[in-house]
């Protein structure tokens, strides 16, 4: 790669979108562990505050989104394609959304029976969200791209972790709970947690086009 490119993608002259994008990542990495919380503790109390502390978060990802689609809205020159920024601010403010509609989802159907896939989901959504926080702080110099790269890789294979783990959960309710009514909320919470992922692997996805069109 030449210098003219390297310095063509994000350079110190970008005061706008990288920092943004710092804060997006940043706040994604936390919800998830917040929801990680909401997963893993036996205390009432201290499950609804994670939750909270989740939907705060998720506030805050909504006003750093609106920031990013208003100076994109502002600024000619950007420093990588229109689309790609639109495409990652969007994937990584859906990666709040849904792990929000998650931690929502258990507290107003009260899911009180979480068991090991709802932790295992909620884990790997703190790995990916840890991996896409890291991949965007390479773009700010692009000086390391194996980096973005691995983290990438990372973010398919723990989606695809997702997806049996979510399917196989899924299937042993069908096989083993009795209680429809528990079956259905389990379930949701379940695919929701899911889609979670799958909107990680959609910014995993941006990074990827990113890197083949600056690379």
């Amino acid at each position: 790669m030449s210098m003219s490119n390297i310095f063509s993608f994000f350079t110190p002259k970008d005061k706008k979108f990288q920092p943004l994008f710092e804060q997006a990542g940043s706040n994604v990495r936390k919800i998830a562990e917040a929801l990680l919380v909401v997963v893993t503790t036996d205390d009432i109390e201290k499950r609804k505050e994670a939750i909270k502390e989740v939907e705060r978060l998720e506030h805050v990802g909504d006003d750093i989104t609106h920031t990013i689609f208003i100076e994109l809205s502002k600024n000619f020159i950007t420093p990588f394609d229109r689309e790609d920024i639109h495409s990652l601010a969007s994937a990584i403010d859906d990666i709040a959304d849904y792990i929000h509609a998650s931690a929502g989802n258990i507290e107003l159907y009260n899911v009180t029976n979480i068991g090991e896939p709802m932790v295992k989901l909620a884990e790997l959504l703190v790995e990916m969200c840890g991996d896409l926080e890291k991949a965007i702080k390479e773009l700010r110099s692009f000086k390391n791209i194996r980096v973005i790269a691995d983290a990438c890789v990372r973010i398919n294979s723990a989606e695809n972790q997702a997806d049996y783990t979510c399917n196989l959960a899924i299937a042993r309710l069908f096989e083993f709970e009795t209680n429809a009514i528990e079956l259905i909320k389990q379930k949701e919470v379940l695919q929701t947690l899911e889609i979670a992922t799958d909107k990680c692997e959609d910014a995993a996805n941006v990074l990827e086009s990113i890197l083949v069109k600056n690379a």
